[in-house]
């Protein structure tokens, strides 16, 4: 039994998505808990509901349209991605993993293919983390993260909570989190978001395993003083000692390839063109795929972000956000996505991540795999973020004949993760 996509249903629903938070530059502005985040989540509940899937909200905010299956006590097959973005972001990332899934129910329904299982069509909430940490509605699911500690988190300009986030945008809801309800697997297609697949004309990448990831939060307090009469000698400039530690972030991941090293958050103190700084406030994020790496670079950075501060006479406080460690895939899932590569005729390859993806925390889990299509020079995150139609079709068709062996109970996943 096979299915086919509708590569022009699929990129209609992803151009009529991006006209929601559409910035100038063509790309999307859709925070999560905005108005407009709202709006995404309207249009993608109308559209399941129209495909005939019932949408339900959990207490975090996450949606879950189901299709049913034969055998409703079957385990639940899962795909999906997330519909929030960066306030810079582009059209696909997130919202290809959402649509491309509703789009494999819109093809089951054209054929009329009814499966085993049931298939679930997923949108995480607060996956990028502008505004708190990343991924916590797929964290809050698997029970990584406990839902009221979740709920309290507060935002830190204007203060509301997520709860009261939630309930502004009407997405405060009653289903129960994780363990309801048996799941089979988690599925979840994406734009690479690197240059890997494109520069090696590969329309399909196969991620079997996870990039782990060091995020902290720093804050260097140091004294404010005026730009003209202080010699530099007698200067404790809280922006000079995080200039000194983003380069010791940029060089320790140099050093330990294939890592990856980042400072992309800084707020400077009082931010006056004639006062030196006397506090910065930054985020620094280490990554590598073998933990024990990662963990020599984290010891690293710690001990040389000390030694700095200290040199320079700052105050350092130095919190560590989120840590998640590398971890392989389901192996049996990954093969199977393999398959309906082959199968498809494009070039694929076998990858890891290198971002931090919902899929991540599920895999602790359950058996979970992640289908990567190509995008433009590897640029995400960013408006000007573009997929191939071609490549969007191939990457939803793999999606849709790995969705439907697992729904059919063609897939032995042996021990459960």
């Amino acid at each position: 039994m096979t299915v086919s996509i509708n590569g022009e249903r699929l990129w209609g629903s992803l151009m009529e998505m991006a006209k929601i938070g559409a910035t100038a530059k063509g790309g999307v502005n859709r925070i999560a808990f905005s108005d407009l985040d709202a709006q995404a989540r309207d249009l993608f509940k109308t559209w399941a509901e129209d495909a005939g899937c019932p949408v339900r909200t959990d207490r975090f905010g996450n949606m879950f349209a189901r299709r049913p299956g034969k055998n409703p006590q079957a385990p639940v097959v899962m795909a999906g991605s997330h519909l929030d973005s960066q306030p810079t972001g582009g059209k696909f990332d997130g919202a290809f993993g959402v649509l491309g899934a509703l789009e494999v129910i819109r093809a089951l329904n054209d054929n009329a293919i009814e499966t085993d299982a049931p298939i679930e069509v997923v949108n995480w909430t607060n996956e990028e983390g502008c505004l708190f940490q990343p991924m916590i509605g797929s964290a809050v699911w698997t029970g990584l993260l406990p839902l009221q500690d979740a709920l309290d988190m507060r935002e830190d300009r204007e203060g509301w909570t997520i709860q009261e986030g939630l309930e502004r945008i009407g997405y405060s809801g009653q289903t129960e989190l994780m363990g309801d309800y048996p799941v089979a697997c988690y599925l979840e297609a994406h734009i690479e978001q690197g240059p890997v697949l494109e520069q090696a004309g590969e329309y399909v990448g196969i991620v079997d395993a996870t990039q782990g990831q060091h995020w902290y939060d720093l804050t260097l307090t140091g004294q404010e003083a005026h730009a003209g009469p202080t010699p530099m000698a007698a200067r404790r400039d809280a922006l000079m000692g995080m200039s000194r530690i983003a380069l010791e972030v940029d060089q320790i991941a140099r050093d330990h390839p294939p890592g990856c090293g980042t400072v992309g958050r800084v707020d400077v103190f009082p931010n006056s063109p004639n006062t030196i700084p006397g506090r910065v406030v930054f985020s620094s994020d280490l990554r590598h795929p073998n933990d024990a790496v990662l963990s020599e670079m984290d010891v690293m950075f710690r001990e040389r972000a000390s030694t700095i501060a200290e040199e320079m006479g700052l105050n350092l406080d130095l919190k560590a956000r989120t840590y998640i460690p590398p971890m392989p895939f389901s192996q049996p899932l990954a093969d199977a996505v393999q398959a309906a590569a082959v199968a498809s005729g494009k070039p694929w390859r076998r990858m890891y991540t290198g971002a931090g993806h919902d899929a991540c925390n599920i895999a602790r889990f359950l058996p979970t795999a992640m289908i990567f299509i190509p995008c433009r020079e590897g640029i995400s995150h960013n408006e000007a973020e573009h997929a191939e139609p071609e490549h969007v079709a191939t990457g939803a068709q793999v999606l849709a004949t790995t969705l439907l062996a697992a729904a059919n109970g063609k897939i032995d996943f042996g021990i459960s993760q």
